[in-house]
């Protein structure tokens, strides 16, 4: 590797680092205080850099909370789709139905784990933030747009209820996979979350199982 290679590589893995800090300083305040109280002064001072670097980085404060919110689902910030994940792969290879489900309950609830304190902050934002709701329903519409895929895949094996069609068990995954759910079951209701867990589990083969 030539020594110009070598330096192109350190500065792009200085930036993702830079960047991974900035998110994760976002992340903590906007759940901490609020999307609105947050301001972009505040967030960089947290992460250690200019201002200047924030926006050159990340972007404002609704590319910084779609930014958390993806390294949240994910469990990282490698450029790498959910849907191209292992773990998905995985459940889309299972041929029997219910243990299928049960995996879906298993990373759903590691994911919410992550994201539901975002979730709700985004929420809360979205009531009085045009930014903030436009995000808010982008990801509303993203995540019913995923839940077709297993949905499909069940279908496809035979696995649905007679009565349901594939739009309505994709409705009944997007519903049981809102990140407000986990929210109130776990962080209101004090739930653990092998409790939700186990109850999402149930509720999913339960409704969407022949």
């Amino acid at each position: 590797m030539s020594k110009r290679a070598y330096r192109s590589d350190l500065r792009a893995a200085q930036a993702l680092r830079t960047r991974g800090q900035i998110v994760a300083a976002a992340a903590e305040l906007f759940v901490g205080g609020g999307y609105a109280a947050t301001t972009i002064d505040a967030i960089a001072a947290a992460a250690g850099v200019s201002r200047k670097t924030v926006f050159t980085s990340a972007g404002g404060k609704a590319e910084l909370l779609k930014l958390a919110y993806d390294h949240a689902t994910a469990g990282d910030d490698e450029p790498v789709p959910l849907r191209e994940r292992p773990v998905v792969k995985a459940l889309e290879a299972e041929p029997d139905a219910a243990r299928m489900l049960a995996g879906f309950a298993a990373m759903v609830t590691g994911i919410q784990g992550r994201i539901a304190p975002l979730h709700v902050a985004l929420a809360g934002a979205a009531e009085s933030d045009p930014e903030a709701r436009t995000l808010f329903e982008h990801l509303e519409q993203q995540r019913l747009t995923a839940m077709q895929r297993p949905a499909t895949l069940l279908s496809s094996r035979g696995a649905l209820r007679d009565d349901l069609t594939v739009e309505m068990a994709a409705d009944i995954l997007w519903l049981h996979n809102d990140p407000g759910l986990y929210h109130r079951l776990v962080h209101k209701r004090r739930w653990t979350p092998a409790q939700f867990q186990d109850w999402l589990t149930r509720a999913l083969q339960t409704q969407l199982l022949r």
